[in-house]
């Protein structure tokens, strides 16, 4: 089987994120990782916080901490929100790391000594108040474009116009809030990504016809409109230090690499994490994944749209520069954005549903399921409360899960607490057999294909095709006058349970062991249902104990849709 390394773009440090940045990537990419791992592969998947840069800093000192202190908080809380989504990282680091450090100056090392790192005298903000040159956050002001008056120096969030320092009216300094602001030279480094664009344009080429049109698209403006070389260094106390064997100068001024610089070489530190991090006795080898691994891996990557240009050019770029067999993405998988009522999350205005607050509703596995099933693929999706409601009642609680507990319910009330024997299986058992393995192949297909919405939708076929079956044999009608017959229905109707335990498993995992543990099967290691046991539907057999579980998911009432509406509104306030 191939090796499979995955990757979901780095969540920032700065807050709990909300169901957007989840399905953006992370989720997509543990649904995916989890059903290669169940069809046999050998899988990576490969996390981390997104530690440096400005906001990260501003946030510190607005709480009060050492930004160490802050990142490290943040870190763990985010982790903690991640596993109650039951997101199966192999390891989830942090871009804060020495192994980040070491690799990300390596990698600046390279790229110098190859000529594609060079450094230039710029023009910069610099307060004598705080006795530091500023970074364009570090500097806010009134926007000259909408008026709004805490824009910042890099780009302005009420009208989004993208911006230099020099344009805010009256600006002031995000430390001290001196207004005595002074234009000073200093010195930075860039990398040469003009040098670089016909390299780039010849990788991209031979990869986006593979890639989702999205992500190709986006590749491809941003190769037409021309890569300019661009600053790679910023003043800020927290990040990843310049080298002071390489850059003497820059590293007594405190010169630290720009976040998204040193940010996407954290896949490849993440995994030297996992590897440092082995239990005693046991040795993993990070390097095979990442070096000399063209042929041997498979790399994946899960972001949102504004991730694409930084993963698709400019890291490309930066591996080609090195001059060193680096293993590049083979697959983009972008994903359009998840807005609220229409509006956009916001994580700085606290607008929509955020990870921790869904959690805290109901268990991961109704958001997991919706939000796959809803993904943005080819377009942006909304999340509106009256669509999460009819979708947790239609998929989750009627077809799937009325058709669990009524099966066992009845068949416990009618033969008791182990699987019926009953008689042969004839013709609706031949049908349903081929119906399942044919949905079960196209569930499969989707799958490979990362195309969750399709994927979902061959799920959801699996699971109506249990119902459908249930209503056309009706056992409770059957039992009056052939119990075999209704045994016969039962105990294949428990097999689908079964079959849908171990295919449900990368959507709602939790919900998977619940269904998995309903049977008392020594020795079930199965990870997935073959052709013959998917038309054969004899896997459980009979005189097998099971139990009825809980209620596997609760309707949603009218009275909890207007609960949620009215604690989370129902439509995006102004910005």
């Amino acid at each position: 089987m191939a090796r499979h390394l995955i990757t979901s773009a780095l969540p920032y440090i700065n807050g709990i994120k909300h169901l957007g940045n989840m399905v953006g990537s992370m989720l997509p990419a543990d649904v995916y990782s989890r059903y290669l791992r169940q069809r046999g592969h050998d899988v990576l998947y490969i996390c981390a916080t997104d530690e440096h840069g400005t906001p990260a800093e501003l946030a510190a000192k607005e709480q009060g901490l050492p930004v160490d202190v802050f990142c490290a908080q943040a870190h763990d809380a985010q982790k903690a929100v991640y596993d109650g989504f039951a997101l199966a990282f192999d390891h989830f680091g942090r871009s804060s790391s020495q192994q980040n450090v070491e690799i990300t100056q390596h990698f600046a090392r390279r790229l110098r000594e190859n000529g594609f790192i060079e450094e230039r005298a710029i023009r910069q903000v610099y307060s004598p108040a705080d006795g530091r040159f500023l970074p364009d956050r570090y500097v806010e002001g009134t926007c000259p474009h909408c008026g709004y008056d805490k824009a910042r120096g890099d780009q302005c969030e009420n009208c989004t116009r993208v911006l230099d320092p020099t344009d805010l009216i009256d600006p002031r300094s995000a430390i001290s809030g001196s207004t005595e602001l002074e234009v000073r030279e200093t010195k930075h480094l860039f990398l040469l990504q003009s040098k670089l664009q016909h390299e780039v344009e010849e990788w991209v080429a031979r990869h986006e016809e593979e890639w989702p049109q999205l992500a190709a698209s986006i590749a491809r403006k941003w190769l037409t409109e021309g890569l300019h070389d661009r600053a790679i260094t910023r003043d800020l106390d927290w990040g990843v230090p310049v080298p002071a064997d390489t850059w003497p100068e820059l590293a007594a001024e405190g010169k630290v690499f720009y976040v998204w610089f040193d940010a996407p070489i954290e896949y490849i530190a993440a995994t030297k994490e996992w590897a440092d991090s082995a239990p005693d006795g046991e040795t993993r080898d990070w390097k095979s994944w990442w070096y000399e691994a063209d042929d041997t891996v498979r790399y994946t990557e899960f972001m949102a749209k504004d991730n694409v240009p930084f993963h698709t050019v400019m890291f490309p770029a930066t591996q080609l520069g090195v001059r060193e067999p680096w293993k590049k993405v083979d697959y983009v998988k972008a994903f359009n954005w998840l807005t609220y009522y229409g509006g956009k999350f916001s994580t700085s205005q606290k607008r929509g549903v955020f990870t921790d607050q869904a959690l805290d509703i109901l268990p991961a596995d109704y958001w997991r399921y919706f939000l796959i099933a809803n993904a943005p693929e080819s377009d942006d999706a909304s999340f509106t409360w009256e669509h999460f409601t009819a979708t947790v009642n239609k998929d989750l609680a009627d077809t799937l899960g009325n058709f669990v507990n009524r099966v066992l319910s009845f068949s416990k009330k009618r033969f008791g607490e182990e699987v019926p024997a009953g008689g042969e299986p004839g013709e609706a058992e031949s049908r349903l057999g081929e119906e399942i393995t044919s949905l079960l192949a196209e569930y499969e297909s989707q799958m490979e294909a990362l195309q969750f919405r399709k994927a979902a939708a061959a799920l959801r076929a699996l699971w109506s095709a249990g119902n459908s079956y249930l209503e056309e044999k009706a056992p409770w009608l059957e039992i009056k006058t052939d119990q075999d017959a209704a045994a016969l229905t039962l105990r294949t109707a428990m097999n689908l349970i079964r079959l849908y335990a171990v295919v449900s498993e990368p959507f709602i995992p939790s919900t998977s062991a619940a269904m998995r543990q309903v049977f008392t099967l020594p020795g079930d290691t199965a990870t997935w249902a073959g052709t013959e046991e998917t038309r054969a539907l004899t896997s459980v057999p009979a005189g097998t104990p099971f139990t009825v579980p809980p209620v596997l998911f609760a309707k949603l009432t009218d009275d909890d849709l207007e609960a949620y509406k009215e604690r989370f509104g129902g439509e995006p306030q102004p910005a």
